[in-house]
């Protein structure tokens, strides 16, 4: 018991540094616009493209934009991949505490077997249990506002700045 008390006071290790200013500002208004867009098209065509995990995806997509878990087969497939476990298992097991459990896990699992990590969408299995969706939930809103996202990002990182994204396909 002492031991694990030991780890959990950490490592001692220094915070990381601070941001550049321009960084911030930078992510901040890339999130904005990405969410802008996809809720703008979402109410214009009176469809549901917002998913709560997006908002998350775009502190990766525009603060972290050369990251594994922002590129854009990460963003899309994940979110694809674990709106589809979060459905499958909402329908064959129902509404449990343990079926989404054992929904995120394979989430996870999933995402990582397929080299598909993106951490905000390790929520989808979540979100499906609390709305309990239709199965048209896969391309309204997770794939669509998945690629438009993305889309926006391809547009918004390579014009602001000089590195180029994605890093790989």
């Amino acid at each position: 018991m002492s031991a694990l008390l030991n780890k959990l006071k950490g490592d001692g290790a220094a915070l990381p540094p601070k941001h550049p200013l321009k960084n911030i500002l930078l992510a901040g208004m890339g999130g904005f616009i990405a969410i802008a867009v996809i809720a703008g098209i979402a109410d214009n065509l009176q469809a549901a493209l917002v998913l709560g995990s997006f908002g998350a995806s775009c502190v990766l997509v525009f603060g972290f934009s050369d990251a594994p878990f922002s590129q854009p087969r990460n963003v899309v497939a994940g979110h694809f991949l674990s709106s589809l476990v979060g459905l499958v298992f909402l329908t064959l097991c129902g509404p449990t505490w343990w079926s989404v459990a054992l929904a995120v896990g394979t989430a996870i699992a999933l995402m990582m077997a397929t080299r598909t990590v993106h951490p905000p969408a390790g929520s989808n299995p979540v979100i499906v249990f609390l709305t309990q969706p239709a199965w048209d939930f896969l391309l309204f809103p997770t794939l669509v506002g998945a690629v438009l996202l993305v889309a926006v990002a391809l547009i918004y990182n390579n014009v602001s700045r000089q590195a180029n994204y994605p890093k790989y396909w």
